[in-house]
């Protein structure tokens, strides 16, 4: 069912602003790397770790709130605006919950972690702190996310990406004040700033964790804000509805387990398999992912237009409008990740020298760019299927088809991410850490066919969330 121009306009109205808003924290993680790469590759390692790992515990809260922005959608389009509020509250707590029971316990723990790791001090120290801090300020990053998906159930996706330029341009100013302190960039002819220590990749994560809270309070004031409140009564629905809050957690909890769970593999990827050949792999590994982050972002921005547009469809009762956004969400996608894969190929010696400062020796710097040359060619070749997947992921989630690509996300990940790169050191250690990418390039090609074939299979016009 092929989508029509109209289609395409009202997926690209819902998804613009949606995709800047995804951009948000992997821009400020980019930022973070930048920023501590003048200081030295080890150090660009150490963000990369800290800031995978904390990221593993935030990303389960990440994906169990997504239902928030299919139980609105799906209540604005079956015209029941009086239910709509609840949500925007159940998101809210579940959030706070989440951080109190997991990500402030985790904070605790990461450290014997990586030093179970086997990492050598001066990482284990610099990683430790960036992870602490930004799970501390687990509270603004999660209920952020509670509040976008909100927003973009209630097809107000405007609200988040004012906040998101909002938090990345705090983030870049804290990155640049705590990172560099009293010392500045002489090397480029930026001052210091007088009475600041340069906490180094602390100070990165001081930036990170003041610019997610910028980015929550400007769309909690929206939502306590009088225009909301007159239309939804959101001041009367704050006390817990334990319905509403249940909800979330039945219909989220696969969402959460398959991207939580693939988090975690992508971590053990990154930091112990492909991270296991030494710190010129890591940093290599990094600076290519940080690159896949940027390229598969805007998919996840369509992901979720696809899931806020596939939910407003069906609470219409309207079926085919649903599959035809979901089809103009990744013909979207396909087409910017395209130009992403053409892109890494050609420049992949330059972008891997971009997280390379120029005080690295010039024998290690050229390993890190041979390395990340190899890590860019993987990229490459997964970049059209991993759009296919990430947005038929998020069309399933707007009809409330979590269960099953959730469970199947994490056998793929257990048994390919990290079964697979294992292997594949083993089986073919000259291959170094190109044998784990290779593995992963598997795994999105093969969870790109079972996400589109899913959905195609149309099983998720059976399915009813409004009772």
């Amino acid at each position: 069912m092929l989508p029509s121009r109209a289609d395409i306009r009202e997926v690209w109205a819902q998804a613009w602003p949606t995709v800047i808003a995804m951009l948000s924290y992997t821009s400020m993680q980019f930022v973070d790397s930048l920023m501590v790469s003048v200081l030295g590759p080890l150090e660009v390692a150490a963000q990369g770790n800290g800031g995978s790992w904390s990221w593993v515990s935030i990303a389960f809260g990440f994906g169990m709130l997504t239902l928030v922005n299919t139980l609105v959608a799906q209540r604005v389009g079956a015209g029941r605006t009086a239910e709509i509020a609840r949500y925007g509250w159940a998101g809210l707590w579940v959030a706070l919950g989440y951080w109190l029971v997991v990500l402030i316990p985790f904070a605790l723990v990461i450290g014997p972690m990586f030093r179970a790791m086997g990492h050598e001090a001066h990482l284990l120290e610099m990683e430790t702190s960036y992870a602490r801090i930004l799970l501390a300020a687990g509270i603004f990053t999660i209920s952020s996310k509670a509040l976008s998906n909100f927003f973009f159930g209630l097809q107000r996706p405007k609200v988040i990406t004012v906040a998101a330029i909002a938090g990345n341009v705090v983030n870049l100013v804290g990155n640049y004040v705590f990172v560099f302190g009293e010392r500045g960039l002489p090397e480029l002819g930026l001052p210091g700033i007088p009475g600041i220590p340069a906490y180094g990749v602390t100070g990165s994560a001081i930036g990170t964790a003041i610019g997610t809270a910028v980015e929550a309070l400007i769309p909690l004031c929206m939502f306590l804000g009088a225009r909301l409140n007159r239309a939804f009564a959101v001041r009367r629905a704050w006390r817990p509805d334990f319905h509403a809050i249940g909800e979330v957690l039945r219909l989220g909890w696969p969402a959460g387990l398959q991207f939580g769970n693939e988090m975690i593999c992508w971590a053990i990827f990154m930091t112990v398999l492909a991270g296991g050949f030494g710190n010129e792999h890591m940093t290599a590994g990094w600076a290519a992912m940080r690159f896949v982050h940027i390229s598969f972002m805007p998919a996840v921005g369509l992901s979720i237009a696809a899931t806020s547009l596939v939910g407003k469809h069906v609470g219409e009762g309207d079926f085919s409008r649903a599959a035809r956004s979901a089809h103009a969400a990744v013909a979207i996608a396909i087409l910017w990740m395209t130009c992403c894969a053409a892109i890494f190929v050609i420049f992949r010696n330059e972008l891997t020298g971009v997280f390379i400062d120029a005080s690295t020796p010039l024998d290690s710097a050229a390993r890190i760019r041979a390395i990340g040359s190899q890590i860019f060619i993987c990229a490459a070749i997964f970049q059209t299927l991993d759009a296919i997947g990430i947005v038929y992921t998020g069309a399933l989630r707007g009809a409330g088809d979590t269960f099953v690509p959730g469970l199947v996300t994490a056998v793929l990940g257990w048994a390919v991410i990290v079964g697979g790169g294992y292997a594949m050191t083993r089986v073919f250690p000259g291959l170094e850490s190109t044998g784990p990418w290779i593995a992963a390039t598997a795994y999105l090609v093969i969870l790109g066919v079972f996400v589109a074939l899913r959905f195609e299979r149309g099983g998720w016009r059976r399915l009813h969330l409004l009772s």
